[in-house]
């Protein structure tokens, strides 16, 4: 691709997952799936040079994969307890609190389909920092109701408030756009939608009802720099193109 050819919508996928990592300092990214995992390491590499990147297994890396230093699950383990991690999950489902399910879905005791189970979506959305990646924004995946609730959402953590005082979700990224949950009830809102996205296709694509502002703005542009740290650096083979489509 080249260097002075417009974004896609893969790349402003890329930009809004890497604001998840805006002004975190020195925290673990846990990114599940290849554009947030791009937008990790393109945040590391520009605002947010104090963050910290693992290989999934033992160690931690650079943004380029150079061996900085050695995490042990142990010592992993108390990064998510201690609060100093932001992980960005996936969702087969989420409402408008931010329940998320990864385990099953249809009834619990029969399940049509079974899925990841629970992992450990209690843990990191209790105890630190919580965003979601959804590669396909569709009423299957924004439902009314989860069928299980894996990652805890904001109605559920406040029947809790004690064991939830670190409980944050900072927000959704989907293929139409960023929603977060900054309302009075903490529902779900549309935070800005990516170029070529109206509103009401993602209203469609919801099945529940959204809180959208009267002036909804465009993910932001990425800078010469950060497309060419994408396209020549970080993912030259364009993995993230298949991940979202075009």
């Amino acid at each position: 691709m080249s260097p002075a050819s417009p974004p896609t919508r893969a790349e402003y996928c890329v930009i809004a997952c890497a604001e998840a990592w805006r002004g975190a300092g020195e925290i673990l990214a846990s990114p599940v799936g290849v554009i947030p995992s791009i937008g990790a390491r393109l945040a590391r590499l520009t605002f947010a040079p104090d963050l910290l990147l693992t290989d999934g297994e033992a160690m931690l890396v650079d943004a380029d994969g150079t061996v900085e230093g050695w995490l042990p699950y142990r010592r992993h383990l108390a990064l998510v307890t201690g609060g100093r991690r932001h992980v960005m999950m996936g969702a087969s489902q989420i409402d408008r609190y931010g329940n998320q399910n990864i385990s099953c879905v249809g009834d619990w005791a029969r399940p049509r389909r079974q899925l990841l189970g629970v992992r450990g979506a209690p843990v990191n959305t209790l105890n630190h920092p919580t965003s979601y990646w959804i590669p396909r924004h569709s009423r299957r995946v924004f439902v009314e109701k989860a069928d299980m609730v894996c990652g805890v959402g904001y109605d559920r953590a406040a029947e809790q408030p004690g064991a939830a005082r670190f409980h944050h979700l900072a927000r959704v990224v989907s293929d139409l756009g960023v929603l977060d949950f900054a309302t009075p009830d903490h529902s779900m809102r549309l935070a800005a939608v990516h170029p070529g996205v109206t509103v009401e296709r993602v209203r469609e694509a919801t099945g529940f009802e959204l809180t959208v502002p009267d002036e909804v703005p465009c993910t932001r542009e990425p800078t010469a720099e950060e497309l060419r740290l994408i396209r020549e650096v970080i993912d030259p083979a364009g993995a993230r193109e298949r991940e979202v489509g075009p």
